[in-house]
């Protein structure tokens, strides 16, 4: 089901639900680029017929508004906003790659409403101490990056091409970071079902404008609004040992500093191993506050 809310602002936010009404509620953060579709690949929801998903699109993506100079904090606030619209009082946050960081910002800043969160393949904050940001990562990003940082207009006007292209072609976002492409990631995006599902994703994420790829990338690279030492909910922290889209030191950094933290670092996985992990950690993530984590495979 497809709705859209209203946050406190007057923002539109495009919000998606499925899975049992009365379930236990689980709002999902999706990747850069990404929207409310394509988060949770539809095994895996079947294999959960007691949760209740959300997720919705960040400003500037899909069908919601754009919030210009967003920090990944203020993630947060829509969240709230987006939890009273629909009567949730506590719920847990899962968020993949670009999506962590904003399910971090929610256990971080709404402690008394966020149960539990799973940030998975999650990058450091650009400003960490003691951590080499770029060191091992990919080409492809390291250009991307450094493009953002340096010259934001010629940034924008890139990333503007690039959906027009992938509005056209959705699989020329999975070729322009082919070098960051591990063979079990290659494996991964090749299966039917999360194929399209990726593919179906970025199509309507970008199907407007790339504001909010854009607008992510500039929160992801500037001051996030909160500290992850702050963090004082669960987390499950998952991240490949082989990935180049965010190496492992950036895995290893948050880890020493989430005080809650229970950290999987899979030896064989890259990058979007972490769909493989979701079963497991949506187990963790519904399961009652005593459980135990099961570890992801």
């Amino acid at each position: 089901m497809v709705h859209g809310i209203r946050t406190q602002d007057g923002r539109r936010l495009a919000v998606e639900e499925y899975g049992d009404p009365d379930g236990t509620p689980v709002v999902l953060l999706h990747d850069t680029p990404g929207c409310r579709s394509g988060v949770v690949p539809e095994d895996v929801v079947a294999a959960h017929p007691t949760a209740r998903f959300i997720s919705y699109d960040r400003p500037g993506y899909g069908d919601s508004d754009r919030l210009p100079g967003r920090r990944v904090a203020d993630t947060a606030r829509d969240v709230a906003d987006l939890a009273d619209d629909l009567g949730l009082d506590r719920f847990s946050v899962l968020g993949r790659s670009g999506g962590a960081p904003h399910a971090l910002a929610c256990a971080a800043l709404l402690p008394s409403r966020v149960r539990r969160a799973a940030a998975l393949a999650s990058p450091a904050p650009p400003d960490a101490r003691d951590l080499s940001w770029f060191d091992g990562m990919a080409e492809s990003n390291v250009e991307e990056f450094t493009l953002a940082l340096t010259d934001p207009l010629a940034f924008a006007g890139r990333l503007a091409t690039r959906a027009a292209d992938i509005r056209r072609d959705p699989a020329q976002l999975l070729v322009s970071v082919r070098d960051g492409l591990t063979d079990s990631d290659r494996q991964i995006v090749s299966t039917p079902a999360v194929g399209e599902m990726l593919l179906r994703g970025y199509r309507e994420a970008l199907r407007g404008s790339a504001y909010g790829w854009l607008d992510d990338y500039l929160a992801l690279l500037s001051t996030w609004g909160f500290d992850p030492a702050a963090v004082t909910r669960p987390v499950l922290l998952w991240h490949g040992a082989q990935d180049t889209f965010f190496p492992a030191g950036h895995f290893k950094w948050l880890a020493n500093r989430i005080p809650r933290v229970r950290p999987v670092l899979e030896p064989d996985a890259g990058h979007f191993g972490a769909l493989q992990a979701l079963p497991a950690v949506l187990d963790w993530l519904c399961a009652a506050p005593e459980g135990t984590a099961p570890r992801p495979r």
